[in-house]
């Protein structure tokens, strides 16, 4: 018999220090998570009240910590490390509030692999740059190794079966939870726990950052609700009518003009900030929004994630109807899909995307592949000697690069250019100092708040005088031409915004960008028009005279309807039973079909339209099973 089992008091005695210390650890991670985390949900004082909302919010840590004790045999050293992961989370978190405004969501650690992708000398310029943070990491691993040498082993040797059976099961559990395991939603559960799917700031708020996470990927990491069909079909019937009229109208082929969509990095009009009510820092876009259509663009996204605004653009699909698609190029495989670019091409043109960046960056290769660009030309393909202004290449760089690839001879052109220069962060240094410095900022923005709005600032006059140029090259060419010219979405400046606030009286997020479209040759009377980034492909279709395609078509005729639905990143839906309700759902079972390759069946084409009707343009042409870019 052993003496454990004959003398189980003394066993006792000896198992229940050792408990005691696990349990006050534990107790103490669940308070320090809280304390660390700052929502209101959270709170150490929430233990006596709402015990589930913290516990919650620190139970990833605490099966951390378990299969860290399994493993090591300290527990001083296992809950340390895994408060230190946790803190690196909340470290990230900060960084995004801080630059983006928004708190992180699972799609954000996709981001991870794009580090190798040349993306690391683009986020790390958001790290900080004091020394005091880098500082304090490594004073928590000089702690940690110390508690690897120093702390007493709280488990003996001969306990390693049963320690690793039990981390086993830990980790497993662990696992599980990280993969969206969906037993885990009977304790990260959203009528329980605090889930406000249009607002990650408010879910994180009340439900803490980690918890915020599980519900988010528990909710919408999995696949997409199943589209309605009845719903998009009743939708596509009442439209038909007024989709055939429209269809009947596309130009001969030969008029079609050379189309250059312009995403301008981070572009806004300054003058919608208090303080800066009477500025013209782009005065070529005000002039130019005399001479064609324009207006305030919804963008599903706000101080980052171009591309989202660049999916929608090139897709005509609202993120709206896809949770599970925060980051919608690293999603993608080499499946085909449903475009603008797509629609161009059957209608005879060359298609181009010209970015001065890293191509692998966002998947770019691998989405425009998709998407069905002939080509991609990227920074590697930019001359040696192209402008650099700041961190980037200069927009000069780009309308140069533009003007370069447009021929003057052959078929119809679409060019969809990305600009760079102004992006963020703004700490660096741009080409003229004494120019940036020169910049006003409104009262109370001061030091580098002052200084980041001054490069911000500064590089916008640059975008703006790019499209003033590149609509004046277009005008002596003897070709027609079409120009599109977006902001992606407003620059990540939220301590200024906070400081001046905006004319309207929203919150940084709410507030919309801005657009054009203008004819270089053929200026128009104005119109005013504001819209969706989704929307922006329909009407740019049918102001080149292209109207056969029924999608595009049906998002014309909906589109004035649902445009303001996305006034900001994660708004609200509409009023439930509404009849806005309807349509949104119905257009959302669109949506979901169109990605999906099912929609094609239900769209009214050219042979439902009546006989003896004549209508230029050309036949769609089917997807092509290779693609030309390399």
């Amino acid at each position: 018999m052993s003496l454990n089992s004959a003398n189980p008091p003394g066993r006792w005695r000896t198992l229940a220090p050792r408990f005691a210390l696990l349990l006050v650890l534990a107790l103490a991670f669940v308070l320090l998570t809280g304390l660390l985390d700052g929502g209101v949900g959270v709170t150490p004082l929430r233990m006596l009240d709402q015990p589930r909302y913290p516990l919650a919010n620190a139970w990833p840590g605490l099966l951390l910590a378990g299969v860290l004790l399994a493993l090591s045999r300290r527990a001083l050293l296992s809950f340390g490390l895994a408060f230190l992961s946790q803190g690196l989370v909340y470290g990230v978190n900060l960084l995004k509030v801080a630059n983006l405004g928004t708190p992180l969501l699972p799609d954000d650690f996709r981001m991870v692999g794009q580090l190798r992708k040349g993306g690391m000398h683009l986020l790390a310029g958001y790290l900080p740059h004091s020394p005091w943070p880098y500082l304090g990491l490594f004073a928590a691993l000089a702690l940690v190794v110390v508690a690897w040498r120093l702390e007493p082993p709280i488990f003996p040797r001969r306990t390693r079966s049963r320690r690793l059976l039990a981390g086993g099961v830990l980790a497993v559990a662990l696992v599980s939870m990280l993969f969206g395991l969906p037993a885990w939603g009977k304790i990260y559960n959203a009528k329980v726990l605090w889930l406000e799917p249009w607002s990650a700031s408010t879910t994180t708020e009340h439900s803490g950052l980690i918890s915020s996470l599980m519900l988010f990927h528990l909710q919408y990491g999995r696949s997409q609700h199943k589209p309605d069909r009845a719903a998009a079909a009743q939708l596509i019937e009442q439209s038909t009518p007024a989709l055939l009229q429209t269809m009947q109208t596309s130009v001969a082929s030969g008029d079609l003009p050379d189309i250059v969509v312009v995403q301008s990095e981070s572009l806004f009009d300054p003058a919608i900030m208090r303080g800066y009510e009477q500025s013209d820092f782009a005065p070529n876009l005000h002039r130019l929004a005399a001479q064609g259509v324009s207006g305030k663009l919804h963008v599903p996204t706000f101080g980052g994630g171009t591309i989202r605004t660049e999916f929608e653009v090139l897709t005509g699909l609202s993120l709206r109807y896809f949770d599970n698609l925060q980051f919608p190029y690293l999603q993608m495989s080499h499946k085909a899909l449903p475009s603008l670019v797509r629609t161009l091409g059957a209608h005879g043109y060359s298609t181009t995307a010209l970015h001065g960046n890293d191509p692998a960056f966002w998947n770019r290769i691998t989405a425009f592949k998709a998407l069905g660009f002939d080509r991609f030309v990227s920074q590697s393909s930019f001359p040696a000697g192209a402008a650099m202004d700041g961190k980037y290449m200069a927009d000069s760089a780009m309308t140069d690069e533009i003007m370069v690839q447009l021929k003057d001879a052959g078929p119809p052109q679409f060019i969809f250019a990305i600009s760079i220069e102004a992006h963020g962060p703004y700490d660096v240094e741009p080409a003229h100092v004494a120019e940036r410095d020169a910049i006003p900022v409104p009262d109370g923005i001061t030091g580098r708040d002052k200084l980041e709005l001054q490069t911000y600032l500064y590089h916008l006059q640059h975008a703006d005088a790019e499209l003033g140029r590149l609509v004046k090259l277009l005008a002596q060419r003897k070709r027609p031409s079409l120009v599109l010219f977006y902001g992606d979405h407003l620059p990540a400046l939220s301590n200024s915004y906070q400081t001046t606030g905006f004319v309207n009286g929203g919150d940084m997020l709410s507030q919309a960008g801005t657009w054009l479209l203008v004819d270089p040759q053929h200026p128009r009377k104005p119109t005013q028009a504001d819209t969706a980034a989704w929307l922006l492909p329909g009407k740019l279709l049918a102001q080149a005279g292209i109207h056969d395609d029924p999608y595009f078509a049906l998002t014309e005729l909906v589109g004035p309807q649902l445009a303001a639905l996305t006034q900001a990143p994660g708004a609200p839906p509409p009023a439930e039973g509404s009849d806005l309700q309807k349509l949104d759902q119905a257009m959302a079972s669109v949506n979901q079909l169109r990605i999906n390759g099912k929609l094609d069946k239900l769209l009214p084409s050219r042979t439902t339209m009546p006989s003896g009707i004549a209508h230029g343009g050309r036949e769609s042409a089917p997807v092509p099973a290779a693609n030309k870019l390399p």
